[in-house]
């Protein structure tokens, strides 16, 4: 059987959703974060040394870190599903995807969401004024328009077909759903509107995508 060991409004959510897409059985462990903090509770360290979601267990097996272990799933129990043909351009596309949503697309999300929540800290008084002209100028100069290329490039990669990889819904969309709707959630990005948008809409209607938040609890991302 496997694990999903999952922490509320995480990553974890899409390997919920992959699993769901793969029909394979398996079951969740919850784990809640820190009110104040937003980390992931010292419990999920006995998991996984860095105490992160998503971890997967399957068996004495732990995977983690969310492009291995949809890697592991859909080429290992997921007997190859949701992955297009070895050495096709679909493929090629694919293996980008799986990267691109961390390595590139998250990065600049985060620094978002850190950014804004600077001048809600504790600090004194006389220092929130600076400490919000300095958070203000960073997310104006740099990271919103770093989002706006992403968000840009984004929708001219869907200018010709539905899905990222390709004509067909492959797990390289289930990767790409957390960065888009941290997008959606941080970046001005609407559900519905733009071709990227239709494509958030596209997997919010996936039985799968509902039948794992139904799983997996309420999910508020990125807020």
């Amino acid at each position: 059987m496997i694990t999903v060991h999952h922490l509320n409004n995480s990553r974890s959510q899409r390997v919920l959703w992959l699993l769901e897409e793969l029909q394979l059985d398996y079951e969740v462990v919850r784990y809640e974060r820190d009110e104040k903090t937003m980390l992931a509770p010292p419990a999920l360290r006995r998991i996984h040394p860095l105490g992160k979601s998503p971890v997967i267990s399957d068996g004495d097996i732990t995977v983690a870190e969310s492009g291995a272990i949809i890697e592991y799933l859909v080429d290992g129990p997921g007997h190859g599903q949701l992955k297009p043909k070895q050495g096709t351009a679909e493929q090629r596309r694919y293996t980008y995807w799986l990267h691109y949503a961390e390595g590139s697309a998250m990065p600049p999300l985060l620094m978002s969401l850190v950014f804004a929540r600077i001048p809600k800290q504790p600090m004194p008084f006389f220092v929130r004024p600076i400490a919000r002209g300095i958070a203000d100028k960073v997310l104006t100069h740099f990271i919103n328009p770093q989002l706006k290329v992403h968000q840009d490039f984004l929708e001219s990669e869907l200018r010709d077909r539905d899905w990222f990889a390709g004509r067909h819904f492959t797990a390289a969309d289930i990767q790409m759903s957390f960065p888009v709707e941290a997008l959606a959630a941080r970046g001005g990005l609407k559900k519905g509107k733009g071709r990227l948008g239709a494509w958030l809409e596209r997997i919010h209607d996936r039985p799968a995508y509902q039948r794992a938040l139904l799983r997996g609890g309420p999910y508020a991302l990125m807020s």
